[in-house]
């Protein structure tokens, strides 16, 4: 790609001709046949990608992760049999190093260039996840256009990672995980989920569970003049597009959706009546399911465990513990003040819902239900497409 004594690309430059020549993304096999000589000359992508992920870091400001992602072409998948998960994934790792080909060994040949660069790109970046507590009603407005804005009545922000690799959590008391292979979907998983978001509880019908994914910077929002290390700027980092000529902050809502405490109440109910009916004794008010929701237009997936709060009004904060510390009181006493918080959390979603319930005509008994976020899953097709070509604002919370 370069000559010899050619200076090399900058991101942005190198960026803007990914940009141009990338029409694939999200398109049928057929669609593709129609694709350029450019788009499909694996040279153009190895080139790219080594200049981008590879040699380019030395001069950058900022680092990236140090792991670099190889896609496997199709051909080559599935033709080793040995026990390695390795040898069997359509990805593999290897640690950055400054000379691409010898940091590829043998295995040069068997990389897909296009897919190992977006994957990069998509792996890369940096992310935040919000969950919202937000009225239907005012989401409803919002939606029909009508000037209304988003304030949630409770959110958590979070970082988040894209990985090619899924987290299955046990949703038992051990909380134990593993992980598996999710390429070509990207998983964005809270390992901590049951603490990050324990005080997200839906009391009120009016209740909607939102779920906010941004990326927020990285190799995907490069600078047209890169900013030294010691150059200091308390701006957020923004980019060109390359259409329009405008400056725009690096923020994109990569994925966006709500769904009703109802439907939440829904699937949860549906899912202790089947559990119930296998294991009656197992089918207590404050079990947790674990509940899969398609994303809008049925792009993507998010996985949440919901858990009915239970009623601690007359549950007892248990003995007290003989054991004491120097300062003078005891591991028992940090214990039933953790309890006590519990308590007071769960009465007081309790007191929310019999309010909310004494406002409706509905017969049911208004059930608190808390909602942890514990992964989003999305083809990595549309996270690329929208990191490149993603021209509406993004949502904010």
């Amino acid at each position: 790609m370069l000559a010899q004594g050619e200076e090399t690309p900058t991101r942005f430059e190198l960026l803007s001709m990914v940009k141009k020549h990338t029409s694939l993304l999200g398109k049928s096999a057929v669609e593709k046949q129609d694709a350029s000589d450019v788009e499909m000359d694996g040279r153009f992508w190895h080139d790219v990608f080594d200049l981008y992920f590879i040699r380019g870091k030395e001069s950058r400001g900022r680092q990236d992760d140090d792991m670099i992602f190889f896609v496997r072409k199709t051909s080559f998948k599935g033709q080793r049999f040995n026990d390695n998960d390795e040898e069997t994934a359509p990805f593999f790792v290897r640690r950055w190093a400054a000379e691409l080909d010898k940091l590829m060994g043998e295995s040069l040949a068997e990389v897909d260039w296009r897919r190992s660069f977006y994957l990069n790109m998509v792996a890369h970046t940096k992310y935040s996840v919000t969950v919202a507590i937000c009225s239907h009603q005012d989401l409803v407005n919002h939606q029909a256009g009508q000037d209304t804005s988003l304030s949630p009545i409770y959110k958590v922000v979070k970082t988040v990672y894209a990985s090619p690799s899924r987290v299955n959590f046990h949703l038992d008391a051990e909380k134990a995980m593993e992980t598996a292979p999710a390429y070509p979907d990207i998983c964005f998983a809270v390992d901590d989920f049951d603490s990050t978001f324990d005080a997200v509880v839906l009391t009120d019908p009016d209740h909607c569970f939102c779920v906010l994914l941004n990326a927020l910077d990285g190799p995907a929002f490069p600078r047209e003049k890169e900013v030294d290390d010691c150059g200091s700027s308390n701006n957020p980092p923004s980019s060109v597009d390359t259409n329009s000529g405008k400056t725009q902050n690096s923020k994109i809502t990569i994925f966006s959706g709500f769904v009703s405490y109802q439907m939440v109440r829904d699937a949860y109910d549906a899912g202790r009546s089947r559990i119930g009916s296998l294991l009656s004794l197992g089918n207590s008010p404050n079990k947790t399911d674990r509940l899969f929701m398609k994303g809008p237009g049925g792009r993507g997936e998010v996985e949440v465990a919901v858990s009915g709060v239970p009623d601690q009004s007359q549950e007892d904060a248990g003995p007290f513990s003989p054991v004491m510390s120097k300062k003078g009181f005891g591991i028992g006493s940090i214990f039933r003040r953790a309890a006590t918080v519990a308590s007071v959390a769960a009465k007081q979603a309790y007191a929310a819902a019999a309010a909310a319930a004494a406002n409706t005509d509905s017969d049911d008994e208004m059930l608190p239900l808390k909602c942890c976020l514990m992964s989003i899953t999305l083809p990595w097709e549309h996270i690329a497409n929208d990191l490149l070509f993603k021209g509406s604002p993004p949502v904010n919370l």
